[in-house]
C-alpha cells in the first residue's frame, strides 16, 4: 500500500510540472502572437516613412482639367504614440485638414481619419506600388506618392463617366 502512495504523490508531482509547463508554453505562445502582430503593424506603418517631414510647395485647384486656383501650401506629416498613428497637418490657402493614418491589426488594412472645419471621416487606404492610396468612394481617391528628387505629391482624382479626372494637386519640398 505504500508503494501506491508513493506512486500517487510522484504523480501529482509530474501532474503539476506538467501543468506548469504546459502554462509557461501557452504564455510564451500568447506573447509571440502578440509580439507578431506588434511586429506587423510597426512594419506597415514603417512603409509610410517616405511621407514624414515638413513640407513646403504648392496646392493646384482643377476643373474641367485646367488649374482654376492655386496657392501656397505647408504641410509637417510626423509619426506619435510611439509610430502608432502619423499625423499630417495640412495648410493651404484653400483648405485646412488635420488627418490620422493607422494600420488596423483587425481588418490588415490603413485607415485614413480626415478632420476639417466641415466635419470628419474615415476612409480605407492601401499601400500601392509604394504609394498610399485612399479610396473615399468608388469615383473618389487620393494619391500619396514620393517624387523622384525627393519631395512628395499628393493628388486627388474623380471617376466622371467612366473616366479618372484630376481634382487637385500638392507638390512639395522637404525643408528638413
Amino acid at each position: 500500500m505504500e508503494n501506491i502512495f508513493r506512486y500517487l504523490e510522484c504523480d501529482k508531482g509530474m501532474k503539476k510540472f506538467m501543468t506548469t509547463k504546459y502554462l509557461y508554453l501557452l504564455l510564451l505562445l500568447i506573447l509571440s502572437s502578440s509580439t507578431y502582430g506588434q511586429n506587423k503593424k510597426a512594419e506597415m506603418m514603417e512603409k509610410l516613412d517616405f511621407l514624414v517631414g515638413e513640407w513646403i510647395g504648392t496646392t493646384r485647384i482643377y476643373e474641367n482639367g485646367k488649374v482654376t486656383r492655386e496657392g501656397a501650401a505647408y504641410e509637417k506629416i510626423s509619426y506619435d504614440l510611439e509610430k502608432n498613428i502619423l499625423v499630417i497637418e495640412l495648410n493651404t490657402e484653400f483648405l485646412q485638414l488635420h488627418t490620422i493614418v493607422l494600420f488596423s491589426e483587425e481588418d490588415q488594412k490603413y485607415h485614413y481619419h480626415r478632420f476639417a472645419k466641415s466635419g470628419a471621416a474615415v476612409y480605407p487606404a492601401e499601400l500601392i506600388d509604394g504609394q498610399l492610396v485612399v479610396m473615399p468612394n468608388e469615383n473618389t481617391r487620393f494619391f500619396f506618392r514620393s517624387t523622384p528628387e525627393g519631395g512628395f505629391r499628393e493628388y486627388g482624382e474623380r471617376r466622371i463617366d467612366g473616366t479618372w479626372v484630376k481634382t487637385f494637386e500638392d507638390t512639395f519640398t522637404n525643408t528638413q
